[in-house]
């Protein structure tokens, strides 16, 4: 999730809302920002999802996401 501001000069900034790391500024092309956004990886959101893993696998009676069935 990124949230998407354009300045007054037409350019535009794009900041993850994950860790709130600003991923661009100044960026003439919506196309840009899609390619830029693409290729931040953000720690906190890989943080929550190992532990959203981790809390799923804790809870009994609930199958893992990675069982088959």
């Amino acid at each position: 999730m990124y949230s998407r501001t354009q300045n007054d000069n037409g350019t535009f900034n794009t900041r993850c809302l994950f860790c709130f790391m600003t991923i661009a500024s100044c960026v003439e092309l919506p196309e840009e920002l899609d390619r830029l956004e693409k290729r931040h990886i953000c720690p906190e959101r890989a943080l929550a999802e190992l532990q959203e893993q981790a809390k799923a696998k804790a809870q009994p009676g609930r199958p893992s996401a990675g069982a088959a069935g």
